[in-house]
């Protein structure tokens, strides 16, 4: 869906994309981000090219999507490190600190923000045909071979759980004026990317200095889900599954399954904001009279003109009705009249 070659870009636009981009023109094996993979995933990084070329766009974070295990940190103040767990850290807009990178294909890493750790990360599908027998896959999540099923004690009151997680894909796109910012996220919500939206839609100030330049969140919450499978041992600090290697394979097949659906939407998206798709193309000269129209104001003129047609159906029937009950009264009155007759 792209946006007509009329729409004005500002020079404040250009000088951040300029600086943004010249991030990624560090070389790859120099350039590291605070992610716990340390990399952008290779799944979406043509994509990402393919939105920077665009006039008007420029990606300040991005993630593919992630299949992962952490142990929840114990609440008290740490100092942040490069490994620090967060689960949204991938999912957090940053313009200095963007995820691009050839990706590794899992990473894990210990310590961090709270004192969580991350067992096991994953930005691709899982090879579970290279999962031979349950104890591989206790090991994949993190786990030990000899692990046995128990559960936190009921006198623990804040037992350290470990999680489970596939998250769906996620980037956030500066946009050049609210015109870009409505056309991505019209595409991005036509795509399946329903809790997508805008911010910063308002410039800092009325100075013409000062345009405002939105920054559009693409997102869903469809595809992702979430599972407590363990627990962290307060006694000697191991790591003790809930739950049956079985349940963790089950949990692995539908993160895998979700990577597909989420592959699927993600290019969805990337087709209806590209323009590929004839169907979400926004051409000038859409709207009445010629003038170009942003998908908000095609949405209002329509409903306007779906009531207007409304009414006009509405006042014919009418008429109709009126003069089917005239030629019916007329009719009988012609082949002896009209009776009432009081029962």
């Amino acid at each position: 869906m792209l946006p007509p070659t009329s729409t004005p870009i500002s020079s404040i636009f250009t000088e951040r994309k300029r600086k943004i981009l010249s991030q990624l023109e560090i070389p790859e094996e120099e350039y590291t981000d605070l992610s716990p993979k340390g990399s952008v995933d290779a799944r979406i990084r043509s994509f990402v090219d393919e939105i920077n070329a665009l006039p008007g766009f420029v990606t300040t974070s991005s993630c593919a999507g992630r299949v992962s295990v952490f142990v929840d940190g114990s609440g008290k103040k740490v100092t942040a490190s490069v490994n620090a767990v967060d689960p949204d850290d991938d999912f957090e807009s940053d313009e200095d600190q963007s995820d691009r990178k050839a990706a590794s294909a899992t990473s894990a890493a210990g310590g961090g923000k709270g004192g969580g750790s991350w067992l096991f990360v994953s930005h691709d599908p899982v090879d579970l045909k290279a999962l031979k027998d349950d104890g591989d896959v206790l090991e994949l999540c993190g786990l030990s071979r000899d692990s046995k099923i128990s559960f936190p004690s009921p006198d623990d009151s804040r037992p350290r759980f470990v999680h489970f997680r596939f998250e769906p894909m996620i980037l956030h796109i500066l946009t050049a004026s609210p015109t870009h910012a409505t056309l991505a996220h019209t595409s991005a919500m036509s795509a399946g990317f329903r809790e997508s939206g805008i911010h910063s839609i308002l410039p800092p100030n009325s100075t013409a200095e000062h345009t405002a330049t939105p920054l559009v969140a693409i997102r869903t919450a469809g595809l992702a889900f979430s599972s407590i499978v363990g627990y962290l041992s307060p006694s000697d600090e191991s790591i003790v599954p809930m739950v049956p290697p079985a349940y963790l394979s089950t949990l692995l097949r539908l993160a895998n399954q979700r990577f597909e659906l989420n592959a699927e939407r993600t290019e969805r998206f990337r087709r209806a904001l590209l323009g590929l798709d004839v169907k979400t193309t926004v051409k000038e000269g859409d709207g009445p009279h010629g003038k170009w129209e942003d998908a908000e104001a095609r949405k209002e003129r329509k409903r306007r003109e779906g009531l207007q047609r409304r009414d006009e159906v509405l006042k014919a029937r009418e008429k109709t009705d009126d003069g089917v009950v005239d030629d019916v009264v007329s009719g009988l009155s012609d082949l002896g009249g009209v009776e009432h007759v009081e029962r």
